[in-house]
């Protein structure tokens, strides 16, 4: 895989991930899009920007939610696909998840650490 840090693009994720041919399943995308949200231990809640909402309801199959727990030099990462259900309300800039509920009505793809 090919990284790239494009938080600062704004573009509604921070690492656009070039997955190679090789490793590339027939009618798969070639990029995984993946938004990293840190939360310390024990957090009940993440914050999802609208943008972020909008590009994974946009993207369901190239986007990511990668939510990273960590304890001092310890960390849990747990990537999400298909987070989201539903286009957050036209007034809202960012919405707090319940992290359990997301996580239960999220496909989970991967988890690493603890």
């Amino acid at each position: 895989y090919e990284p790239k840090d494009v938080s600062r693009d704004k573009v509604g994720y921070d690492i656009e991930s070039t997955v190679p041919d090789r490793l590339r399943r027939s009618k798969q995308s070639k990029f995984r899009l993946i938004e990293v949200k840190g939360r310390s231990k024990g957090s009940q809640t993440v914050t999802v920007s609208k943008n972020e909402i909008l590009t994974a309801l946009n993207k369901p199959n190239e986007y990511i939610l990668a939510i990273v727990e960590v304890d001092g030099p310890v960390t849990n990462t747990l990537y999400l696909k298909h987070p989201f259900r539903e286009k957050p309300d036209f007034a809202a800039t960012s919405i707090n998840y319940d992290m359990k509920d997301l996580m239960n009505a999220s496909e989970i793809i991967l988890q690493r650490g603890a």
